[in-house]
């Protein structure tokens, strides 16, 4: 008999109540496990209050977090992302080296794009098209890659492409596909590692992911405001330069880099764990806990 049944959230949406367990021993584990956003998936049913004893999601709060990356400070410790970060206070970080300086100098396309998902729930592809508007008085241009835009840039080519943005793109969109807490996913990370200031749009509260003055939020500023701060910071080398102060402090790293932080291998630690697995737990309201308050059910 298994220690641990995993349910996969997608799988079980549409999936009768009766077609699910009904039995299990005292000492069994029901997980919950899912990287895709309660927005896209609500459960949208009662019927799986006091079901689960685990959680395995992108959600902070979950029993073990699946999701796309960690953060590590410059003694390499792990410190995120978390609820409740205590970043350093920007003032406090050190400034950028004129190494780095010149070589974000050398950048010369304002915005890069990398989606094919072209019609979302977030309907990221709206505010786009808004903001490409916006920054046409500025003679700007937002460089779309993939399935939703004109150019390419494979997925078998993705070293040269994060190269491309790392030499020639300001900015890059890390655009999520639905609004939901906590969900960030490897789109941010991309940006982050590669020299170019992320722009975001999503449901999660962004301090418990990126330091401060690293970012721009595109649902925080609104098309106008973003546009004009683009156009800004693109003006002003030394200013652009300043979003880029943590990375003396901090770094992005894949969860799948180290088996410390791989989500597989804290499952099993988590399995091993004689006083997890023996200790009495269980999700009373966990539509409360996974739906979203805007989730559409059907």
């Amino acid at each position: 008999m298994f220690d641990v049944i995993a349910f996969h959230g997608p799988d079980i949406i549409d999936m009768d109540a009766n077609n699910l367990p009904q039995r299990r021993l005292y000492h069994q584990k029901y997980v919950f496990a899912s990287i895709e956003s309660s927005d896209n998936y609500p459960l949208c049913s009662a019927n799986y209050d006091g079901y689960f004893n685990w959680t395995w999601t992108y959600k902070l709060d979950s029993e073990v977090r699946w999701g796309y990356f960690v953060i590590r400070d410059s003694n390499k410790d792990i410190v995120g992302p978390r609820k409740n970060m205590n970043w350093l206070n920007w003032s406090d970080m050190a400034d950028v080296d004129n190494v780095t300086k010149k070589i974000l100098r050398h950048k010369t396309k304002a915005v890069a794009w990398f989606v094919s998902n072209c019609i979302t729930k977030s309907r990221r592809e709206g505010y786009v098209m808004g903001l490409q508007k916006y920054l046409n008085q500025y003679g700007l241009q937002i460089d779309i890659y993939g399935a939703c835009g004109g150019l390419e840039c494979g997925r078998d080519k993705e070293e040269e492409c994060n190269k491309m943005i790392e030499t020639d793109y300001y900015f890059y969109l890390a655009f999520e596909n639905a609004f939901s807490e906590d969900y960030v996913t490897e789109k941010v990370l991309i940006p982050l590692q590669h020299n170019a200031i992320p722009i975001v749009y999503g449901g999660a509260d962004y301090t418990r992911f990126l330091p401060p003055d690293s970012y721009l939020d595109a649902r925080e500023l609104g098309v106008y405001k973003l546009g004009d701060q683009i156009y800004k910071l693109m003006q002003d080398p030394e200013l652009y330069a300043h979003y880029f102060k943590w990375k003396n402090h901090y770094s992005y790293h894949r969860m799948s880099e180290n088996v410390e932080t791989d989500e597989y291998c804290q499952m099993c630690a988590l399995l091993n764990n004689e006083r997890k697995m023996t200790q009495i737990s269980v999700y009373k309201q966990f539509q409360k806990w996974w739906d979203p308050p805007s989730a559409t059910c059907y």
